[in-house]
């Protein structure tokens, strides 16, 4: 009888330490998908916001379906691009289609 209270015992004190290594290991994960996943991105964005908020007329840019232009205009968050060599094609879009901005150079 003492024996089967003891091997009892035993069982329930290593299913709770089962259960804490568990939910120690989900930590773990979840601090490895942090740094592997969210982390990166998020310094994606605040990358491209900078690059956004510098984004003045005059400006190169290319267009996240391709398309190179110059910036004529800028609003809160529409800009108008010029693009092609005839200066005839002046297209409204969004800030967040732009994908690349490259200032013109000091002459």
């Amino acid at each position: 009888m003492l024996s089967i209270l003891a091997t009892e015992g035993a069982e329930a004190a290593g299913a709770g330490l089962g259960g804490i290594f568990s939910i120690g290991w989900m930590v773990i994960l979840f601090v490895i998908m942090y740094f592997i996943m969210i982390r990166p991105q998020q310094k994606e964005q605040k990358k491209k916001n900078a690059m956004l908020s510098e984004l003045a007329a005059g400006d190169t840019v290319l267009t996240t379906s391709g398309f190179y232009g110059t910036v004529i205009d800028i609003t809160d968050d529409t800009v108008i691009v010029e693009f092609g060599s005839n200066k005839n094609c002046r297209i409204p879009m969004q800030k967040a289609a732009i994908s690349a901005v490259e200032k013109p150079e000091e002459a």
